[in-house]
């Protein structure tokens, strides 16, 4: 089985920065494509950012500019760093990996999601 655990999510202030973290663990033997998805209450879950195994990214509208996506395959984390948040940046955010395990399945895991909150 493969966890997946965010950490970093919080209280901040409109124009404050966060910066979220995402370990992967369990029997991994590679990872694909990483992302972050948000959710706010009553709304569906949408993508902020991902990023591929070799660093390419791609971001929602509402994110580029202001939001960075990276990844340390070395320690199976991904990262996003958020600066200039706003108060509809408020939701919790999950984070998304494509892993191959050593049986030889590729599945999507999810974590258990980190709340952010901007307000100030």
């Amino acid at each position: 089985q493969v966890q997946l655990v965010e950490s970093g999510g919080g209280l901040v202030q409109p124009g404050g920065s966060l910066r979220l973290s995402c370990a992967a663990s369990g029997s991994i033997f590679r990872i694909y494509n990483m992302g972050w998805y948000r959710q706010a209450p009553g709304k569906q879950r949408e993508l902020v950012a991902d990023i591929s195994e070799f660093g390419t990214t791609n971001y929602a509208d509402s994110a580029k500019g202001r939001f960075t996506i990276s990844r340390d395959n070395g320690k199976n984390t991904v990262y996003l760093r958020m600066n200039s948040l706003k108060p509809e940046d408020t939701a919790v955010y999950y984070c998304n990996g494509a892993i191959n395990t050593y049986d030889g399945k590729l599945r999507d895991y999810w974590g258990q999601g980190t709340q952010v909150t901007v307000s100030s």
